[in-house]
């Protein structure tokens, strides 16, 4: 079985690339083993402080991000970094040819009880000399380089993708690299499964409301067909199941707040989701474009967010 470096070395990414990508995959190997460990190390419950979205940070969403920060600073292929939990990018080397953004514990709140995070990263090349400014992050989606996750489960997993189709690989303690275990991952375009939040209901667009509706009603309904539903409050987790068995996830528009677009982040969430599922073959959209042509405007914008099976996302966009 080959690991994660045989499996670049055979791809066209250029080394600079593959460096970014050790780098980022070996702290997310060292992020997996500090979860082991838990409240024997200390490291759950609050850290006391919000971070820039205002939101309440758990000490191992600081933990991992000053991990991840520090790692990729050290990097020289590494010009800037962008992450949720910090409010401006951080400039790295000026020669570095790599931006990557990246959600350094994605399902924090799933932490305190044993349940599934991950790590979310997306990357892009960038050109000139100069220092990198936030500017220099607004990119669309499509301009990815690479994307991908590391799942922190019953097995530590990474999912990626270097613009050649998904490779799955598993962490092999023993061996302390990721392993490659599934080639090629694809989604097939109809499912029986959706992932959403139903406690928000009440705040969906009335469209919205009508399409789980039709899922409810299985196959008396106008569907036709009897849908499953599964929820793991952590983007990465529901992600990574519509990459393993087919699905649609969906994050919509809510009234709780107008002023917002969407509840998940377009640089740290989204776009590398979308360059994945895209990549299988699935599909992923906001209400009403891809995600990947999406032209930023800020660093920590919010979107809605439709991805998974390509006909049951044209269906749910249908509504």
């Amino acid at each position: 079985m080959q690991n994660l470096s045989q499996v670049l070395a055979q791809s066209s990414a250029p080394d600079s690339l593959k460096s970014v990508l050790a780098v980022t995959t070996g702290t997310c190997i060292a992020i997996s083993d500090a979860l082991k460990q838990g409240s024997l190390a200390g490291i759950l419950g609050m850290a006391g402080n919000e971070n820039v979205q205002g939101e309440e940070q758990k000490k191992l969403d600081v933990i991992s991000n000053d991990m991840l920060k520090d790692a990729l600073m050290a990097c020289p292929s590494v010009r800037a970094i962008a992450s949720e939990e910090e409010e401006d990018i951080v400039a790295a080397n000026t020669d570095g040819e790599y931006l990557i953004a990246f959600d350094p514990l994605d399902g924090s709140s799933n932490i305190d009880i044993n349940a599934m995070v991950g790590t979310i990263f997306s990357i892009y090349q960038q050109t000139g000399d100069h220092a990198a400014t936030e500017q220099d992050f607004l990119i669309a989606g499509k301009h990815q380089v690479a994307a991908g996750y590391v799942l922190y489960g019953p097995s530590s997993m990474l999912v990626l993708t270097t613009g050649d189709g998904v490779n799955m690989f598993t962490y092999d303690p023993t061996k302390q690299s990721f392993i490659l275990t599934t080639e090629n991952v694809q989604v097939a375009p109809e499912t029986k499964e959706f992932a959403i939040n139903m406690s928000n209901q009440r705040f969906w667009s009335e469209n919205m409301q009508n399409y789980v509706k039709d899922l409810t009603l299985g196959k008396e309904g106008p569907r036709e067909k009897d849908f499953n539903m599964r929820w793991v409050a952590a983007m990465v987790g529901d992600v990574h199941r519509i990459l393993c068995r087919g699905g649609i996830f969906i994050y919509p528009w809510d009234k709780k707040d107008p002023s917002k677009p969407g509840k998940l982040r377009l640089m740290y969430e989204a776009n590398p989701m979308a360059m994945l599922l895209e990549q299988a073959g699935g599909k992923a959209h906001t209400h009403t474009q891809r995600i990947l042509d999406i032209e930023p405007t800020a660093i920590h914008q919010r979107v809605a967010v439709v991805l998974g099976a390509a006909n049951e996302v044209d269906k749910c966009l249908s509504y």
